[in-house]
């Protein structure tokens, strides 16, 4: 083990080519409507638990776009903070043109999923997701409307 600017690193090394393995794992959520945000930690882990690799990356993915993934510290006063900024940035009282062209009043929606993003890298070591204390996996439902979600979890990596 070495530091560099006061963070530790593991140094490995490797024989041979390393076997890349890939697992995939579909999750199922029903959402609430705009602005719910559910914790989706557990599951993700489970997945790379699942999957036995034990170095990698998994990577989270909500088909859709109206739907999003990040990280934040899942408690109720933070998650009641993102959906108001989320208001904030595309807010209800506004004419969006995706509206004017669909008429399905959801033009919000769309703004608010793309600034999020509907994906996310997590590197995992020892077949644990390397979280911080406080951070936690979400899927944000941007959407109008209650909605059945997938969300797609690929996992990569080594045994």
């Amino acid at each position: 083990m070495f530091t560099i600017g006061g963070c530790a690193q593991v140094k490995y090394r490797v024989v041979g080519k390393p076997r890349v393995e890939v697992f995939t794992k579909r999750l199922e959520l029903s959402s609430k409507a705009e602005n719910d945000i559910i914790d989706i930690t557990e599951e993700v882990q489970r997945a790379v638990s699942e999957s036995r690799l034990s170095h990698g990356l998994a990577a989270v993915f909500v088909p859709g776009s109206t739907g999003a993934v990040t990280t934040m510290e899942y408690e109720p006063g933070l998650v009641k903070d993102l959906s108001s900024a989320l208001d904030r940035v595309a807010p209800k009282v506004v004419t969006y043109e995706h509206q004017k062209r669909w008429h399905d009043d959801n033009g919000r929606s769309h703004v608010k999923a793309s600034l999020v993003g509907p994906s996310l890298s997590v590197p995992f070591v020892d077949g644990r997701l390397t979280l911080g204390t406080w951070q936690q996996i979400v899927f944000v439902e941007l959407d109008i409307r209650p909605r059945e979600r997938e969300i797609v979890v690929q996992v990569v990596g080594a045994a």
